[in-house]
This record gives structure tokens, C-alpha cells and sequence, in this order.
């Protein structure tokens, strides 16, 4: 596999749209941060990290509009890829959804919102957008 993120977003994407409660998804330390990310921000309901011997498996719990049966993801898109990195200044870091959305980026200090690397004035790889 060339790009595990991006199969990251798309079983997350997939599964939102088959209308899922729960995906299950190979772990990786950028992924289980990735998760942690959504889950503070209110995408996701809940998660599980499970130990199976090998590499793990993240267990994402999808969140629901109780009423409209809405999901709280509307859009996951992948910016940087392996074969086009997409790096941006703090200056310029992209504001998704004119501040609605979140953009993942990755810093020297670890994984973070792109409000988070704003404030402590750090820049990175953009990783996605989430809205």
C-alpha cells in the first residue's frame, strides 16, 4: 500500500456513506493521532485502540445526528500525497470552510489542527481537510 492515510479516510468515507456505526481500520501512530484529532473535535463518537499481535486496529465509532441521521463528517479529502507533499508556512496555513472545517497538519511538534499550529505560529504538511 503506497498511501495508508489516504485508505485511512477512504474506509472512514465508505463507511459514512453505507451508513455504519462502527469501521475498523489498521493502526499506525499517525493514524491513532489522526483519530484523537477527530475525536476532540466532535467528528467521531468514540474510538478503541486493540492490540492483535501485529500492527493493532483503531475501532472508530461514527457519530450520528439523532433525528436527521446526519453524519457529523461531511466531507474527509486528502491533501498531501506521496507524490505531491503540500507544505505551508504558518502565514498561510488554509482555513477550511472559512474556520468551519478543520485542516490536519503535521508540525515538528506532532499532529494538530490548523487553529492549534496557528497560534503557536508553526507550519507543516497539510494532511486533510475535514468538515
Amino acid at each position: 500500500m503506497t498511501d495508508p492515510i489516504a485508505d485511512y479516510l477512504t474506509r472512514i468515507r465508505n463507511a459514512v456513506m453505507a451508513r455504519h456505526r462502527v469501521v475498523e481500520v489498521p493502526a499506525s501512530n499517525m493514524k491513532k493521532d489522526i483519530t484523537k484529532i477527530l475525536f476532540d473535535k466532535g467528528y467521531i463518537l468514540n474510538y478503541k485502540f486493540e492490540d492483535d499481535g501485529k500492527q493493532g486496529i483503531i475501532k472508530i465509532a461514527l457519530k450520528y445526528h439523532p433525528e436527521t441521521k446526519a453524519c457529523a463528517i461531511k466531507h474527509l479529502e486528502r491533501v498531501s500525497t506521496p507524490g505531491l507533499r503540500r507544505y505551508s508556512n504558518a502565514k498561510d496555513l488554509p482555513r477550511v470552510l472559512n474556520g468551519l472545517g478543520i485542516a490536519i497538519i503535521s508540525t515538528s511538534q506532532g499532529l494538530m489542527t490548523d487553529k492549534e499550529a496557528r497560534a503557536k505560529n508553526i507550519g507543516g504538511e497539510v494532511v486533510c481537510y475535514v468538515y
